[in-house]
């Protein structure tokens, strides 16, 4: 089992911190960042980048048989803090405008982190090693497999969620590069 919410932790302080540079620079350009300027920008590729972190790295090392990449409790705790960090720098980016397909993405975008908050919660109900192997205990049989029923259950919605997000994101970002870049 999870000890701990370290990853949670960590990733509300990057938040605060983030927040704080975002803060800093509505005070300096007494605006809001517009989203396709450099700060804004900024913040939208970095976001992107964790998110897709988020979205691979875990799963190749979850994967991976014949390498051992650590242990999959540290993959999992990484994965939750770019998953929550990257959309928050994401949400920021859009400098709270939602329309069209970005707001469509944004839209899928806190619906996977809510689904994300889910799945930690159903994942941390199942007894683990601190290697992150369930532990079968004929006291828990029951409990394992409703846990594991509603695990299974949350992927086939969480899964599909998280591909259309990142179809809606990359036409997003083709779009946003076509009509501010190759139209002026």
């Amino acid at each position: 089992m999870l000890r701990g919410n370290r990853e949670l932790w960590l990733a509300f302080l990057a938040m605060v911190l983030i927040t704080g540079v975002y803060g800093l620079a509505i005070f300096l350009a007494r605006e809001i960042p517009p989203a396709g300027e450099l700060f804004g920008h900024g913040m939208g590729i970095v976001g992107f980048i964790f998110m897709l972190m988020t979205e691979t790295l875990y799963s190749l090392r979850k994967r991976s048989r014949s390498v051992k990449w650590g242990r999959m409790s540290t993959w999992l705790q990484f994965h939750i803090f770019t998953g929550i960090v990257g959309p928050y720098m994401v949400l920021l980016h859009t400098s709270w405008k939602f329309n069209g397909i970005a707001g469509a993405t944004t839209l899928l975008t806190v619906i996977i982190v809510f689904s994300g908050f889910i799945g930690r919660y159903i994942f941390t109900r199942i007894p683990r090693t601190m290697d992150g192997l369930e532990l079968e205990s004929a006291l828990s049989q029951e409990a394992l497999k409703h846990a594991r029923r509603l695990l299974a259950l949350w992927h086939t919605v969480h899964i599909p969620i998280g591909m259309a997000l990142f179809v809606s994101a990359f036409v997003h970002i083709g779009a946003a590069l076509y009509y501010a870049t190759f139209l002026k």
